[in-house]
């Protein structure tokens, strides 16, 4: 590993000067923080607009040729507000006017919805005096889309062996030079793949949060902080709902053994959450790391006896969703019966049909839906190590009066899904943490 952390740094952590200035602070604290990505500017203030949310409807505006003269104004006034009171050399005046005529011109959707990284990196690079690296120089996409880690790695390596000290906006690179970016909340991705291309001994994501809580603070009043997590936990936890950074940012750093810490801008003094692989963790400590979980999913019951002797049973009901372009989350199985288990919103107006298309390729014996259903994951790398979980788990659930629905253990043997119907979520999900957690 190479003396190198890099910083990555959200939306709310560059919403105003004064959260820049904390940034500065962070960076400052620390001379590995070398490589710094920001996000877009956030949320100021609970009304108040995302800079990449109104890039977007700039763009909606321009492509309907409807004006977006108003919507625009908001950005100049943030990008103009900040170079001001940060008292930076950047023309900022001159880089809004050619992203405007751009987007009057055309420009695509990822174009003009990066630019508000690229307007905050170079306000950064400048207020921190760092060199400033445009991404598109060194992010690289296939023609499909997908990110070209090869290519990257060459083209990060080889623009920053004599830079000492850069920002790298997040979000976005290029594919024959024209401008691409990843899903909402790729930034995460950015400083992931920086930290891998430049050897980092650490992945620094700093937000406004000190890293992974064991429950959602909605649900489970002040719960208790996840100090370790590995990268399959994480997992887990994000398939289930639990969200705090983009999980494609995993990838990068997981093959190469970079742990990842999130950390609190508005508290750096918290050691927040560190993501490492399974070999750094020594001791099991808690049984359970967390608890996530999710409401509105349908749940189809199929029953056929001698299914298991019928080759090709969960292929065809597989297909019969693929056909109609339907995921499914779940599907937990017995001898002679199967269920689908899928987000509601996934399903919509497809259930009907869907229902049909089982019953005259699959001849099942019955078909039973349940609507309304949700899932509650309890994970934990402890789990397969410690007797009684399943005990605990069941026995706060009878005591809460919650009915079980449905039950499912991962083959990797760290995570226990229930499902209950959505009424009984929230009780559920308490129930569960006041087992594990006194």
């Amino acid at each position: 590993m190479s003396d190198v952390v890099v910083a990555k740094f959200g939306g709310s952590s560059l919403a105003d000067s004064e959260q820049f200035q904390k940034v500065r602070n962070i960076v400052f604290g620390n001379d590995k923080r070398r490589y710094v990505v920001p996000s877009a500017p956030g949320k100021r203030f609970k009304k108040d607009y995302k800079i990449t949310d109104l890039l977007y409807l700039c763009y909606e505006h321009a492509k309907n040729e409807i004006s977006f003269e108003d919507v625009f104004k908001h950005i100049e006034e943030r990008y103009k507000t900040l170079a001001l009171e940060l008292n930076v050399d950047v023309d900022i005046q001159s880089h809004l006017e050619e992203i405007k005529l751009k987007i009057e011109e055309g420009a695509s959707a990822d174009y003009t919805a990066s630019r508000g990284e690229y307007l905050n990196g170079l306000i950064l690079a400048a207020f921190l005096n760092y060199e400033f690296v445009d991404a598109a120089e060194v992010i690289k996409f296939k023609h499909f889309g997908t990110l070209d880690m090869a290519a990257t790695e060459i083209a990060v390596r080889e623009r920053l062996k004599n830079i000492d000290k850069a920002v790298i906006p997040g979000f976005y690179g290029a594919i024959d030079g024209k401008i691409k970016t990843f899903s909402r909340g790729g930034s995460d991705i950015t400083g992931a793949i920086i930290a891998r291309c430049t050897n980092a001994e650490l992945y620094e994501n700093w937000t406004d949060v000190s890293g992974f809580l064991m429950a959602d603070p909605n649900i489970v009043a002040n719960p208790k902080s996840i100090e370790n997590v590995t990268y399959k936990e994480l997992r887990e936890l994000s398939y289930m709902g639990a969200k705090v950074l983009h999980e494609e940012s995993i990838f990068p750093v997981r093959d190469v053994g970079i742990p990842i810490n999130i950390r609190n801008t508005n508290r750096p003094e918290d050691k927040g959450t560190f993501i490492v692989d399974e070999q750094r963790v020594q001791a099991y400590g808690d049984t359970i790391t967390g608890i996530a979980g999710k409401k509105d999913f349908v749940v189809i019951a199929i029953q056929k006896m001698l299914m298991n002797l019928e080759q090709g049973f969960c292929r065809k009901l597989l297909t019969i969703l693929e056909s109609n372009g339907v995921s499914f989350e779940n599907m937990p199985a017995g001898i002679d019966s199967v269920s689908l288990v899928i987000e509601e919103c996934q399903v919509g107006d497809k259930l009907e049909i869907i229902l049909e298309e089982i019953k005259r390729q699959c001849n099942p014996d019955t078909i039973d839906v349940h609507p309304n259903m949700a899932l509650i994951a309890t994970v934990g790398k402890g789990m397969n190590r410690t007797k009684g979980v399943a005990t605990k788990i069941f026995k706060s659930l009878s005591e809460a009066e919650v009915n079980v629905r449905m039950i499912n253990q991962g083959s990797s043997e760290i995570n226990v899904i229930i499902g209950v119907e959505n009424e009984d979520f929230e009780n559920a999900y308490r129930a569960i943490y006041s087992a594990f957690v006194k």
